[in-house]
């Protein structure tokens, strides 16, 4: 494995079985292990200590999606907050991840008809093509919407000339392909490039602006302008940042946001020098959620798959597991 690269990319779950149905029903998710975690160096490095947790892991074509449910909370902790029922696409907190499908219309239609008996909620009024004046994303086609918990989804389609090889390769069977990359929204376009480039390694993937019609009609929003930049490990998933210039008033992430809240995402990542991007962190404009540096215990960092990482913010807010073997 070359590093860096995206283990797996996760978020919090109030019913982690339940919702791992609906990923493996409609999302061509196969389930994977399931741990569940006692109270330990786990729950330290997530900021969560002395909590019960669980961790149930779905694969999607060579990426994997990991659930996170808090079974028992530490002592002192306050409870898991919902995501906001009025959560828009240009809020800091936005985080999705981006589902390749080699049909949209196949893809999307029975998300559609969950939408359309009231059983989920979209983003996108349909799925869009995006115009060929928009020479980066001409001719992408995609659709947005909520899980029945309210994370947000992305199904995208790429044309023979854009993705990955791997997204055009022959499949037979599932129309869901894997995991191209999270999207976050930021802020700050060329901090955001400093930290994930300088401080974590990353590469940039492309840079350039949306707007217009289907634009809008994609993201749930009026007069959109959106800045999207790429960052790319050197195989596999990647991190889309979305800087929405327009429309104004995207929330910021809440300061107290946690780990057991249900609009905490985090990405995992594997990196050869846990202590170099741990020294330099705050001065990308990072901060911290564990205690500096963590080991695991020895039967947690079996099960899990690492012995040492760190518990990160980016200057957004967004989180990340910075993880060695």
């Amino acid at each position: 494995m070359i590093t860096p690269h995206i283990h797996s990319i996760g978020f919090t779950s109030r019913d982690a079985e339940a919702l791992a149905s609906f990923y493996t029903s409609h999302l061509g998710c196969r389930r994977q292990e399931c741990l569940e975690l006692e109270p330990g160096s786990y729950a330290q490095l997530i900021g969560l200590p002395g909590s019960r947790l669980k961790l149930l892991r779905l694969q999607l074509g060579a990426e994997q999606l990991e659930l996170l449910e808090v079974l028992e909370l530490g002592a002192g902790l306050r409870p898991g907050r919902s995501i906001p029922a009025d959560s828009r696409s240009n809020d800091l907190w936005f985080q999705h991840i981006c589902v390749v499908v080699a049909d949209i219309a196949a893809a999307a239609g029975p998300v559609q008809t969950l939408i359309q008996q009231g059983q989920l909620r979209s983003i996108s009024s349909d799925p869009q093509t995006l115009p060929g004046w928009n020479q980066a994303a001409a001719g992408i086609q995609a659709f947005k919407f909520h899980d029945p918990e309210g994370h947000c989804l992305e199904l995208l389609q790429f044309p023979p000339d854009k993705g990955e090889p791997r997204w055009h390769q022959a499949t037979k069977g599932s129309a869901f392909l894997g995991i191209d990359h999270s999207a976050i929204a930021n802020a700050d376009t060329p901090r955001s490039c400093r930290f994930y480039e300088e401080l974590l390694g990353l590469r940039l993937g492309g840079d350039g602006m949306n707007s217009g019609i289907e634009q809008d009609h994609l993201d749930g929003l009026s007069d959109t302008q959106v800045r999207i930049t790429g960052h790319r490990c050197p195989e596999g998933p990647g991190i889309e940042c979305l800087n929405y210039l327009q429309p104004a008033g995207g929330r910021p992430l809440p300061a107290d946001q946690n780990s057991a809240d249900s609009a905490h995402w985090q990405i995992r990542l594997a990196v050869d020098d846990l202590e170099g991007i741990a020294s330099q962190l705050e001065s990308y404009g990072g901060s911290w959620v564990s205690p500096g540096s963590v080991e695991l215990s020895g039967e947690q960092a079996t099960a899990i798959g690492f012995s040492r990482a760190l518990q990160i913010r980016d200057p957004d807010g967004h989180q990340l597991q910075i993880v060695c073997s």
